[in-house]
């Protein structure tokens, strides 16, 4: 970065000067943190809060990932508003909903209510625009760049690492806008991009796809590894309804191939992807969820609803906005990870054309119930995801490549099924298994959306779970962390640590390890097998506001 360039702090009004430090073309701080999602703040923060001086690159304009570029909701366990995250994820939703209360013209009632869900949707207690998260999450590295322990590099990826033996020496970032290229040297590194994409450039050894039931000793496991069978990814986009008006977009390229597209999985997708009948996740059989953009009737429109016209003053809003990130267009016909770059660009087209078709069939052929066809009223709104084609910044991706770790979860672990047939519990005396290095908790069903590989959902109970530091540590490289959805977990246990909450805490304990490393001398994987280490930093992570265990549940 030149020193006449600007780094932004988000797109909301105002802009800091990046440190003097991070102005230098070959940066060097204490921790680099390569991608700017919820895991990636959430180790910035913990890091900064220790004092270290920290990089933070992000490849879209907007820090925050899931929550904000990729335009997805939280997703959350039922408990979260008592208890199950670190504190400062409550802080997090407690900032959210009070920039609400503080900007919005909400009403009295929503006002003073104590759980304020903006939206209103069915699928979190927190439905909110992405470029609420976006500010929230500003606000609170804010001081940290202010005080030159923080910059955040916007638009900029890897290319490249220096690697000598088991230790990360650089990173190559490369500048999306004007291509110049730039070093990050640092004594440690976390790996907090949507797709491990520090993994190949460090040689770190990982994984991907479907690993065997040999590999993994899951019930649910194939026989033979499927290292191509990736989770489908979604290109999600936010519209309103305004009845009476035309905002037909132009009939994207693909339109007749996806009008017609009828799924190909296992166990069989009974119609075509574009309808109001889809697969239930859990049965397999199928399922009609009504599609009603007057918000009178429960279904697809209420489910991510991010903004209930209800919640606000008369005049605040022309309508309900609703966030489509439905199984109509989940993307399954090929993979972003581990193909030649071209065939990725073409995938991520191709997405984004089912994306597009999905609103122009529900713009022209969907049924209604009065027995008419389309809704042309609704409006794409691309404004609220910050693109100029209308779709969130960045796909949401639920799968990515995976560290080989020192301990690695499996279904064996917190599989409600495979735990009972494992330790002969049920009922209230089954629990997930226990780690004595157990660096936070989390939540979800084991939540597989159909696959590159032909599987339709996998969605089975899991029980309140905790995360193994073990889980964040590479068998080999020494100052290489996972931040994101990368750590030691398998395709089927991926499906339960992919939401917000927990990649929230797993970047948040590995930007608190890094820093526990740098006071202490000692490697992350001391710290793990030391006892004494072990006992000091979690008792660390507990002053933090850190949960290692859950209270006495039962499975989800």
């Amino acid at each position: 970065m030149s020193v006449t360039r600007r780094c932004w702090l988000g797109q909301v009004g105002f802009g800091l000067l990046a440190p003097p430090w991070a102005e230098a073309r070959n940066l060097r701080c204490d921790i680099a943190i390569v991608g700017g999602g919820t895991g990636a703040c959430a180790a910035a923060l913990a890091a900064a809060r220790a004092g270290y001086r920290v990089v933070m690159t992000e490849e879209t304009p907007w820090i925050g990932g899931q929550l904000t570029a990729q335009a997805v909701p939280p997703d959350e366990h039922p408990w979260i508003e008592q208890f199950g995250s670190t504190r400062a994820y409550r802080e997090y939703r407690h900032r959210l909903r009070d920039y609400y209360r503080r900007n919005y013209p909400v009403t009295e009632a929503v006002r003073h209510a104590p759980v304020l869900n903006p939206g209103g949707g069915t699928v979190s207690r927190l439905t909110h625009e992405p470029r609420v998260s976006l500010a929230v999450l500003e606000e609170m590295l804010a001081p940290h760049v202010s005080a030159g322990r923080l910059a955040v590099l916007r638009r900029t990826r890897p290319a490249g690492a220096d690697v000598e033996g088991a230790r990360v020496r650089s990173v190559t970032l490369t500048d999306l806008d004007t291509g110049a290229s730039r070093t990050v040297e640092a004594p440690y590194f976390l790996d907090a991009t949507e797709t491990g994409e520090l993994l190949p450039l460090t040689r770190t050894e990982y994984v991907t796809g479907f690993e065997s039931r040999r590999q993994t000793g899951e019930p649910r496991a194939p026989e033979t590894a499927q290292p191509a069978n990736h989770q489908a990814f979604t290109c999600c986009f936010a519209m309103d309804y305004l009845p009476g008006e035309d905002h037909t977009i132009d009939k994207p390229a693909e339109y007749a191939f996806w009008r017609d597209y009828r799924p190909q999985l296992r166990p069989p997708w009974s119609g075509p992807l574009l309808s109001l009948t889809t697969t239930h996740p859990i049965t397999l059989q199928d399922r009609f969820i009504g599609f009603d953009p007057t918000g009178r009737e429960p279904g697809w429109w209420t489910y991510r609803r991010i903004a209930a016209r209800a919640n606000f003053l008369p005049g605040a809003y022309p309508s309900d906005i609703t966030l489509v990130n439905w199984p109509q267009n989940d993307y399954w016909l090929g993979n972003l990870v581990d193909v030649p770059s071209e065939e990725a660009v073409r995938h991520l087209q191709r997405a984004k054309q089912l994306s597009l078709s999905l609103l122009y069939w529900l713009q022209t052929e969907a049924p209604r119930a009065d027995g008419g066809q389309g809704w042309p009223g609704l409006r794409l709104r691309g404004d609220l995801v910050g693109s100029a084609d209308g779709l969130a910044l960045y796909p949401y991706i639920r799968e990515s490549r995976r560290i080989q770790a020192e301990f690695t979860v499996t279904e064996l672990h917190v599989g409600a099924e495979a735990r009972a047939q494992l330790t002969g519990r049920k009922g209230a005396d089954l629990r997930a298994e226990r780690f004595a290095d157990s660096v936070g908790v989390g939540s979800y069903r084991i939540d597989l959306h159909p696959s590159s590989g032909g599987d339709n959902y996998i969605d089975i109970s899991s029980l309140p779970f905790e995360i193994p530091l073990g889980s964040l540590i590479p068998r080999r490289m020494e100052n290489l962390l996972p931040a994101a959805k990368n750590l030691g977990v398998t395709h089927l246990t991926n499906g339960c640590y992919r939401l917000h909450p927990v990649e929230w805490n797993i970047g948040e304990a590995a930007g608190a390890l890094a820093a526990e490393a740098l006071r202490t001398g000692a490697t992350p994987r001391a710290i793990r097998n030391q006892p004494a280490r072990l006992a000091a930093f979690q008792k660390s992570l507990l002053e933090q506001g850190f949960e290692l265990r859950w209270p006495e549940l039962t499975a989800r």
